[in-house]
């Protein structure tokens, strides 16, 4: 190759590097629609095939349901554009709204509230009564973004006096159910995650109840938001929410235990960042 090729190829691809990625379509004729990584992928896109099916015949557009490997490439994805919906945990919204152009626009109602708790619990054969009892022990928690399998039963251990990585050895294990499981099989002493996970884990009988106990469960703190991108189209943003607000379709709304959705706005989780100060965390760095 000769030297003048070769100084072309090198301006074509620094030209490459260096241009800005494409801007995504406003109106697209199909919907990327993010869900919570915190489940089995398979099981989750399966489940909620009723809420794809909804949402087709609600916006006229194909539906693509995708799970991510974890909530950073949930928030990278959601950042660039290649999502257009996706369901976000409090933390895990919080985390992406310092990244990306996104607004949450509607949160499940259960039991008349759109609020929810998480749970810490310990392997009943670990000594541990009390949350203060987690002291030397191993916890696990489940993806650093994760709100209720992270960020707030860590501040539950902190309001019982317990400073993390000094009083206990913490581990990150992916997902809701693997920390009930590591609990459960003694691979760590303590964990925390979502009430409504751990129900439905002892209820469907994938955990031993009898060798797990529950130490506490938190207050109640914002429900999970669904956000859009904030460039769709205005007139498309409208029927997404709305899509939402208005659903009654029953089938979808037991697979989410949920009586209806609400509309929210961002300042409903500013909750969170106000936790996330008291555990000294740096949401932009996270």
């Amino acid at each position: 190759m000769n030297r003048l090729l070769k100084l072309a190829l090198t301006a074509v691809l620094a030209m490459g590097l260096t241009a800005p990625a494409m801007a995504a379509e406003a109106n697209p004729d199909t919907l990327k629609v993010a869900l919570l990584p915190d489940e089995n992928a398979s099981e989750l896109i399966k489940r909620n095939q009723p809420l794809k099916d909804h949402l087709e015949r609600e916006l006229g557009k194909e539906i693509e349901l995708i799970v991510t490997t974890d909530y950073s490439s949930m928030i990278e994805a959601m950042r660039f554009g290649r999502i257009d919906i996706a369901y976000f945990g409090p933390l895990s919204y919080v985390l992406a709204k310092t990244k990306a152009e996104i607004e949450p626009f509607a949160a499940m109602v259960s039991d008349g509230k759109a609020t929810y708790r998480a749970v810490v619990i310990a392997n009943a054969e670990a000594g541990v009564n009390t949350i203060g009892d987690i002291k030397g022990k191993k916890v696990a928690f489940g993806d650093r973004a994760s709100t209720s399998s992270h960020l707030i039963p860590k501040s539950m251990m902190a309001e019982a006096g317990l400073v993390h990585e000094r009083d206990y050895q913490q581990h990150f294990v992916g997902s809701h159910d693997a920390v009930a499981m590591n609990v459960a099989n003694g691979n760590a002493d303590a964990g925390g995650l979502s009430e409504v996970i751990w129900n439905t884990l002892i209820e469907r009988k994938l955990v031993d109840a009898s060798k797990v106990k529950v130490l506490g469960y938190s207050k109640d703190y914002p429900q999970y938001p669904w956000t859009m991108r904030s460039d769709l189209d205005p007139a498309l943003k409208d029927k997404i929410r709305g899509s939402f607000v208005n659903l009654k379709d029953a089938t979808v709304l037991k697979n989410f235990k949920a009586d209806g959705f609400a509309p929210i706005a961002d300042t409903d989780y500013d909750v969170i960042r106000e936790l996330g100060k008291l555990l000294n965390l740096d949401f932009a760095t996270m």
